[in-house]
C-alpha cells in the first residue's frame, strides 16, 4: 500500500550547470507555487559532461557534478522542511559505455570477459568468437588486409597498467596478453573484446543496447544480484528516508516490467513508484503491476485531442496529400518505418532473436522483423498481452502470406512465456516501436503536428468532449494516481508550441494559403517536410536562428527519407537550412510568419490556457516541467532542455495579487502571466484541499456555443475550459450559452465571484479560457 502519494509535481533537470544545491534554493518557490514533490531527473553518476543522466556509469553515488550526496541531501532536507516530498527519475534498464574507463563494471567486463564478476550484469551473446563486439572503427581505420586497425596504440598508463588506445578511446588490456614490444593489433587479438566498424552495430553487435545507442549497454535486472547491486544507493535514498518515490525510465527495455516492479514495491516498501510507458489508443497498463500508473504521455495525447478541431481532419488531410503528391496512410507509413528499423539499425536485435530461436536463418530473420513491423502496441509481458501477439501474427500473415511456413515455426516459441527467444521478441518490439514511430514517422507526418507527440497516434484526430470523459471516468477509477503531463524532456513539441499549431485545425484553409506561399518563396525539395518545418516556426515564433536550425537539422534527420545522421544529403539540407534563414532574412517571409503568428497566438493562448487548468485538474498528479507555468514554447530536445530562468518567475509569482485576474492578451509578447496565476491557483488546491478532488463527473452546457466547453465536477472543484476558441469567437461568443452547476454557491478561484444554478458561461469565462469553480461551504 503506498504511504504517500504527491498532490502534484514539478521535474527539474539536474546537471552540473543546475546541481542539487541549485535545486534546493529552488523549493521555497516551487512551494509557494503550489507545487507538493519536486521530481527530479536522474542522479546517479553519469558520463562525464552527460546533460541529462541517462547515461549512469556508477550505481553507487550520487554523480559528483550534480551535487553528489551531500547535493541529494540538502535537496531532501529542505524539501522535507517544507512540507514537500522528492521523486527521483532512474534507470534500471541500461548504464553509460561511452568511456569504458569511467564505467567499472563494463571495464571489467572488456578486460576479464565471461570471466568478469559483473559479466551476468551485460546481456552479451557470448556465441561466436566469445568477444565483445564494440563499433567505434572509423572508415579510415578498418583492418588492413592483414587485419591491423590503424591508430590503435598500447599505452602503459599512471599505474603501471597497459591500455590499449585507438584515438581518445582507452580499453583495458587482459592479464598476461601483453608484453614489452608487443605490437598494439596482436595485443587487440587477445583480447575479450574486438574493436570494429562502427557500421557493423546493425548486424553484428552481440549486447543488447537503448534502441540503437551503442554507447548505452542494456543490463539485466531480472538477475536478483545485478538488482541488488545496481540498486545499492537507491535503497539507500528509501532507507535514510533521502526520496520518497521513483519514476522508473523504460521498463519495456526489461526483461519481466512485473517482477521488476514487485522487487522495487520491495525495496521501497510500497512507495510511490510511477512507469515511463507509452500506451497506444485502447491499450490498457496491466493492473497487475506495482505501479501508481504512466508518466502521463496518454492524459496528454487525451488533453490535446479534445482541444483539437476535428472539422480540420479533412482539408488538412488534402493539403498534406497534395504537397506530398499522395495521400498518406498513417498505418501502413509506421509499418514501412518500423520494418527498415528491424531490417537497419536493430538488425542485431532481430538476429539474436532467432539465434535465441535455435532458427538462425534468412527467412525465419523476415519473419521475426516483419512481426516486430506488425506489432499494435510497444509489446507484450507474457502470459498477459497475447492478444497482441496474435494479432501481430495476423497481420504479418496478411501482409507476407509467402512467410506463412516460417511464421507457424515461430509462433510456438514466441507464444512460449519462457523461452529466450520469446523475452528477447518483447524486449525488442518497443525499442523497433519507440524508433519506427516517435524517431521517424513522425517527422514523416504533416497533416496536423501538434498530434505527433510521444504516446500519440497521429491517424487520430481529435477526440469529443464524451469520449474525453469517458476517459477520464476509466482513469478515476483504475490509475487515479497516475501522471499527468502536457511537458516532458522528451516532448517533441512544448506544450504551447503544441497549442498554438491545434489552431490551425480551426484555420485550415489559411493555413494552406501561407505555408503555399512560403514554400514559393523558400522553396524545399520536400514540400510535406516544409509543411512539417513551418508548422514548428509558426508554433515556436518568435524563436532564435540558432534554435530553429536545430530543429531542422533534427526533424529532417530523424526523417530519414531525404538524408540521415549517418549519410546526409548537403544539397537537402543546404536548402532546409535556407528555409529557415528565409525566416529571418527575407523580409516577404518574415511577414507572412509574423502576420499568422499574430493570427494564431491568441487563440493558442487560449489553448494552452484551457490545456493547463484541465491537466492540472483531471484526474491524476499532475508534473509541471521546469518552467512551464509560463508559456513553454520549447521545440524537441536538447531545446526544450535550455536553462530556466526561475528568478524571473519567482517575481512574476510575487507580484500576483490574490483576486485580481492576470490579463491573456492576444498578442505574441504576451509573457504568460495568466498562465502562472492559474497554474499556482491549481496547484495550491490540489496540494491544500485534497477533498476537492476526489471524484469526476462530467457537466453538460445548453445552448447555441455548448460544443466549445468542456466541463467536469471533481467532488468540489469544477473545471471549465473553452474549446475551440477561433469557431467561439466566430459565432459571436457563448451567446446566452449556460452550464449548468450542481447544486450550491460556487465561488470563482480566481476572481471570487460566486454562481450557481445555470451559470452563463459568458459571466464564467469572461475573465480567462478557463475556471476553477470551488463549492462554498
Amino acid at each position: 500500500m503506498v504511504s504517500r502519494i504527491p498532490a502534484s509535481t514539478y521535474r527539474l533537470q539536474i546537471n552540473a550547470d543546475f546541481d542539487l544545491y541549485a535545486a534546493a534554493r529552488l523549493l521555497p518557490y516551487l512551494r509557494e507555487l503550489g507545487v507538493d514533490w519536486v521530481y527530479l531527473s536522474p542522479l546517479l553518476e553519469a558520463e562525464p559532461g552527460s546533460d541529462h543522466g541517462y547515461d549512469v556509469v556508477r550505481h553507487d553515488c550520487v554523480d559528483p557534478s550534480r551535487g553528489g550526496p551531500e547535493g541529494l541531501a540538502a535537496v531532501a532536507t529542505e524539501a522535507h522542511r517544507l512540507g514537500m516530498g522528492v521523486l527521483v527519475d532512474i534507470v534500471p534498464n541500461h548504464v553509460g559505455v561511452a568511456t569504458p574507463v569511467n564505467n567499472p563494471w563494463w571495464w571489467e567486463l572488456l578486460r576479464h570477459g565471461r570471466d568478469a564478476i559483473h559479466a551476468l550484469a551485460f546481456d552479451v551473446d557470448w556465441r561466436g568468437d566469445g568477444r565483445v563486439r564494440v563499433p567505434v572503427v572509423g572508415d579510415d581505420d578498418l583492418p588492413t588486409a592483414d587485419g591491423a586497425i590503424h591508430n590503435l596504440t598500447v599505452v602503459r598508463c599512471g599505474d603501471g597498467e597497459p591500455e590499449l588506445h585507438y584515438h581518445d578511446h582507452r580499453f583495458p588490456v587482459a592479464p598476461g596478453t601483453w608484453t614489452e614490444g608487443d605490437d598494439a593489433n596482436a595485443v587487440h587479438d587477445r583480447q575479450h573484446y574486438r574493436l570494429v566498424s562502427w557500421r557493423s552495430a546493425d548486424d553484428q553487435l552481440n549486447y543488447r543496447r537503448f534502441f540503437a545507442v551503442n554507447t548505452l549497454a542494456a543490463v539485466r535486472v531480472e538477475d536478483r544480484d545485478v538488482f541488488e547491486q545496481s540498486h545499492v544507493e537507491i535503497r539507500r535514498w528509501i532507507e535514510e528516508g533521502l526520496v520518497d518515490g521513483l519514476r522508473v525510465d523504460h521498463p519495456d527495455g526489461l526483461r519481466h516490467p512485473k517482477a521488476y516492479l514487485d522487487e522495487l514495491a520491495g525495496l521501497t516498501d510500497g512507495g510511490y513508484v510511477l512507469v515511463e510507458k507509452i500506451l497506444e489508443p485502447g491499450e490498457q497498463l496491466p493492473e497487475s503491476w506495482a505501479t501508481a500508473g504512466t508518466t502521463g504521455y496518454d492524459a496528454l495525447a487525451h488533453v490535446d485531442r479534445v482541444l483539437t478541431d476535428p472539422a480540420g481532419e479533412e482539408p488538412l488531410g488534402a493539403l498534406e496529400t497534395s504537397l506530398r503528391g499522395a495521400a498518406v496512410d498513417w498505418h501502413e507509413m509506421v509499418h514501412g518505418t518500423k520494418r527498415a528499423v528491424a531490417d537497419g539499425i536493430l538488425q542485431s536485435e532481430v538476429r539474436r532473436i532467432a539465434r535465441d530461436a535455435g532458427l538462425d536463418r534468412p527467412d525465419v530473420r523476415d519473419a521475426v522483423a516483419e512481426l516486430l513491423a506488425c506489432f499494435p502496441v510497444y509489446r507484450s509481458y507474457l502470459p498477459e498481452g497475447r492478444g497482441h501477439l496474435a494479432e501481430a501474427f495476423e497481420q504479418a500473415r496478411a501482409h507476407r502470406p509467402d512467410l506463412a511456413a516460417v511464421l507457424a515455426e515461430l509462433e510456438p516459441v514466441l507464444f512460449d512465456a519462457v523461452h529466450p527467444a520469446a523475452w528477447r521478441f518483447q524486449q525488442t518490439s518497443g525499442m523497433v516501436m519507440a524508433k519506427g514511430v516517435e524517431d521517424c514517422a513522425f517527422y514523416r507526418s504533416s497533416r496536423l503536428t501538434s498530434l505527433t507527440e510521444v504516446g500519440g497516434d497521429p491517424s487520430v484526430f481529435a477526440m469529443t468532449v464524451d469520449e474525453f470523459h469517458h476517459a477520464m471516468e476509466l482513469r478515476q477509477a483504475h490509475w487515479p494516481h497516475a501522471m499527468t503531463t502536457l511537458s516532458t524532456h522528451d516532448t517533441k513539441r512544448g506544450e504551447d508550441v503544441r497549442a498554438r499549431i491545434a489552431v490551425l485545425a480551426e484555420r485550415p484553409e489559411r493555413w494552406s494559403e501561407t505555408v503555399r506561399r512560403l514554400l514559393e518563396l523558400a522553396p524545399l525539395p520536400d514540400a510535406g517536410f516544409g509543411n512539417l518545418l513551418w508548422q514548428a516556426v509558426v508554433g515556436a515564433w518568435p524563436a532564435s536562428r540558432e534554435r530553429l536550425h536545430g530543429y531542422a537539422e533534427k526533424a529532417m534527420r530523424e526523417a530519414g527519407d531525404r538524408t540521415t545522421w549517418t549519410a546526409p544529403d548537403g544539397d537537402y539540407e543546404a536548402a532546409v537550412h535556407r528555409a529557415v534563414d528565409a525566416a529571418f532574412d527575407d523580409q516577404v517571409v518574415r511577414d507572412l510568419v509574423e502576420e499568422l503568428v499574430a493570427e494564431l497566438a491568441g487563440p493558442g493562448w487560449s489553448n494552452a490556457i484551457s490545456a493547463k487548468v484541465v491537466a492540472l485538474t483531471m484526474p491524476g498528479v499532475p508534473d509541471i516541467y521546469q518552467g512551464s507555468e509560463l508559456w513553454e514554447q520549447s521545440l524537441v530536445d536538447p531545446d526544450n532542455r535550455r536553462p530556466v530562468d526561475f528568478d524571473a518567475r519567482a517575481g512574476l509569482l510575487a507580484s500576483l495579487p490574490d483576486r485580481d485576474p492576470a490579463p491573456l492578451s492576444g498578442s505574441v509578447e504576451d509573457h504568460g502571466v495568466a498562465k502562472l496565476q492559474l497554474t499556482a491557483l491549481a496547484l495550491r488546491l490540489r496540494r491544500d484541499r485534497p477533498e476537492l478532488f476526489t471524484a469526476y463527473d462530467a457537466l453538460a452546457a445548453a445552448g447555441p456555443a455548448a460544443g466549445h466547453v468542456l466541463a467536469f465536477d471533481r467532488g468540489g472543484a469544477i473545471t471549465v475550459a473553452t474549446r475551440l476558441p477561433v469557431g467561439l469567437a466566430a459565432r459571436g461568443g457563448w451567446n446566452g450559452t449556460t452550464l449548468a452547476l450542481p447544486h450550491g454557491s460556487w465561488a470563482d478561484a480566481v476572481t471570487g465571484r460566486t454562481f450557481s444554478g445555470e451559470a452563463p458561461l459568458a459571466h464564467v469565462l469572461g475573465e480567462h479560457p478557463a475556471a476553477i469553480l470551488v463549492r462554498e461551504a
